[in-house]
């Protein structure tokens, strides 16, 4: 399931609604991406250098983007069984603390259900047709893309039996 909003959404709601009465699932992985309030070179997990923002501006095509989520969506359950999968992106002016993006994969078995969800989160970063406007101190900038970003969905290229020994920990 696909939805590109403007509104906020519940995540315990999104899951509660995605999985209610579901018998066939044994697990249950989510992402939710926020807003952070530091931007920048953070690779390595930390904001060094990072600039503050304001504000994220995320515009989209209509149509176009749901399309390419979808296309996305579908090759997850192409490559690992999933039972059911939740894409909610959010677009609009965005601030610091706010709900983005919110992925859920449910599968009978959790090293599915974890390496769909990282599948998605990485292709969506690179594939979806999102741009990015960042407002700050110093003026609004365009967020370009990152070469740690590609690198993390070029690993699924290789398809899920040889990315999965490439996973990132879940945690």
């Amino acid at each position: 399931m696909i939805r590109v909003q403007a509104e906020d959404f519940d995540p315990a709601a999104e899951l509660d609604a995605l999985i209610a009465g579901r018998t066939d699932v044994g697990a249950v992985v989510t992402f939710l991406g926020l807003v952070r309030e530091m931007t920048g070179n953070d690779v390595g997990g930390g904001d060094a250098g990072g600039a503050r923002i304001e504000a994220m501006t995320l515009e989209h095509y209509p149509g176009m983007t749901e399309k390419q989520l979808a296309e996305i969506e579908a090759e997850a359950n192409r490559r690992w069984p999933l039972q059911a999968s939740l894409i909610v992106h959010r677009h609009g002016r965005l601030e610091p603390g706010d709900r983005i993006v919110y992925v859920v994969t449910a599968s009978p078995h959790r090293a599915a259900a974890y390496e769909a969800n990282m599948f998605l989160v990485d292709w969506l970063k690179t594939r979806a047709p999102f741009w990015k406007l960042e407002d700050g101190p110093e003026g609004e900038r365009w967020v370009e893309a990152r070469d740690s970003d590609d690198d993390a969905a070029g690993r699924w290229n290789a398809g899920p039996e040889k990315a999965a020994g490439k996973c990132r920990s879940p945690t």
